[in-house]
């Protein structure tokens, strides 16, 4: 029996991670960011305006 990971590296670390989806208020791009970015300032890579995850739904 080998002891090859049946993962990815750093699944422990990330598997409680939640995925948040949301629209750019300002272009209707739908954005995605993990629990642990929710604190960070994001911008909308296609328009470059601010996006307020706050605002966004959870994808449980």
């Amino acid at each position: 029996m080998s002891n090859t990971p049946q993962h990815c590296p750093g699944f422990e670390a990330n598997k409680d991670l939640k995925s948040f989806t949301c629209k750019c208020p300002e272009c209707g791009e739908e954005l995605e960011i993990f629990s642990d970015e929710f604190d960070k300032p994001h911008t909308c890579k296609k328009c470059k305006k601010p996006v307020d995850f706050t605002q966004c739904k959870a994808d449980f």
